[in-house]
């Protein structure tokens, strides 16, 4: 039987400096294929080249990777600083239609770090340029020179708000997490409900409330060692529930009514 299709939004990146891609990580990959069960398809984020309509109709839900770009601030109402960083455009142009349409439809998205981001803006949120300069508050970016092992260490604790949907999912009210992420949530967005913190106050996890399907998103990166780490296994698991639900409503079929449906029906 054909797995359920995961779009997986692609980043722009240049192999020598001079021939432009579009790339996934291969542990995104490795997260929907073997934790979330599911098909993964890498997206060329770009408008020239896909439209959110046809996205929809291919994919049946849709993972909103990290990005070292960030998100433009013109989008929330701000004008670029240096401080914002670099930027991707026809990035913007695609993921931040795709949530709202994915909202309104039911279907199911999982943002991760610039996708937690992503989510938050399409909905009418804004960002702090720079976590690290704000009072109070730590670096949540990667240690630069560090081994991959050592970016993606666990750095923090993630406290989540009892009763909430990442409570039920993870059952625990405080997770460690890694954190590789300049920017944060500053003003959230409609509808948009953090559910998760780190100990400086910063947004780790939100939902969307009222989402007909699952709407979920972490500032944190749980594709890294997803199949076997307790925080990220189970988010993927719930997540390709979600889209196979999704998918055999979709084809005509019934949902597996043995799932606990989870954060395909957050709270309202």
């Amino acid at each position: 039987m054909t797995r359920p299709v995961v779009g997986i939004i692609g980043n722009q990146h240049q192999i020598d400096n001079r021939y432009p891609t579009h790339a996934g990580g291969t542990m995104n990959s490795a997260a929907v294929a073997e934790v979330a069960g599911c098909l993964p398809l890498i997206i060329p984020a770009d408008p020239r080249f896909v439209s959110v309509a046809e996205l929809m109709e291919v994919c049946d839900g849709f993972l909103l990777t990290g990005g070292r770009p960030n998100i433009h601030p013109e989008e929330y109402g701000e004008p670029p600083t240096e401080a914002h960083g670099t930027f991707d455009r026809a990035r913007d142009a695609i993921t931040l239609p795709l949530v709202r349409a994915c909202v309104a439809r039911g279907q199911p998205f999982f943002g991760i770090c610039r996708g937690f981001q992503e989510v938050n803006v399409a909905l009418g949120g804004s960002l702090h340029p720079e976590i690290r300069d704000l009072p109070g508050r730590d670096n949540h970016r990667m240690p630069p020179d560090a081994t991959i092992e050592e970016q993606f260490a666990l750095r923090h604790k993630v406290r989540f708000t009892r009763g909430s949907v990442f409570h039920r999912l993870l059952g625990a009210e405080e997770v460690m997490t890694n954190t590789l992420h300049g920017q944060g949530v500053m003003r959230p967005g409609d509808r948009v409900v953090i559910d998760g913190w780190a100990p400086d106050g910063t947004p780790e996890a939100l939902h969307v409330a009222g989402a007909p399907g699952f709407a979920l998103a972490v500032q944190w990166h749980p594709e890294w060692n997803a199949a076997n780490d307790p925080v990220s296994r189970p988010l993927f698991v719930a997540f390709g529930d979600a889209v196979r639900d999704w998918a055999a409503r979709r084809r005509g079929g019934a949902p597996d009514a043995s799932r606990d449906p989870g954060a395909g029906a957050v709270a309202q």
